[in-house]
């Protein structure tokens, strides 16, 4: 639907728990030095130049990047959601990874922080995957996750 801002991207995700991003801290006080912020996620190059395909199908004419977020559904509580993203939503972070625009909704913030979203191809599949370090637990289909 063009008006919500949003079209889903056809594409099998699954999920798994890694290791968590290491954080580096500075001497200096809070005042005297500018915030460098974080990405909340690491995109690989292999599924940023899968997005970039995605991006270039008619579906996605006019399309500004991807908008990441995750929904409370499947058997474990919540599921990643990808979709073209036409527009900046309030309260959205926006970040760039390999020249693409990712957009992360509010409300997935807190669940996906850390995580590297990569692209697999295998001689049965072809998915995205992310590598999340808040999943406390996946389903065994792989298709949700919770933290």
């Amino acid at each position: 639907n063009r008006n919500s801002g949003t079209h889903p991207i056809h594409s099998h995700m699954s999920f798994s728990a890694a290791a968590m991003v290491e954080e580096s801290s500075t001497g200096e006080s809070k005042s005297n030095r500018s915030r460098n912020k974080k990405d909340p996620i690491t995109i690989t190059s292999r599924a940023a130049e899968r997005v970039f395909e995605l991006l270039s199908s008619p579906n996605a004419e006019g399309a500004l990047g991807i908008r990441l977020g995750v929904k409370r559904r499947g058997c474990n509580g919540l599921s990643y959601t990808l979709n073209y993203a036409f527009e900046r939503k309030k309260g959205e972070e926006e970040m760039a990874a390999h020249g693409l625009i990712v957009f992360v909704e509010p409300m997935a913030l807190f669940s996906i922080v850390g995580t590297v979203m990569d692209y697999e191809e295998t001689d049965l599949s072809s998915e995205f995957t992310f590598i999340n370090p808040n999943s406390k637990g996946e389903c065994g289909c792989g298709e949700s996750f919770n933290v």
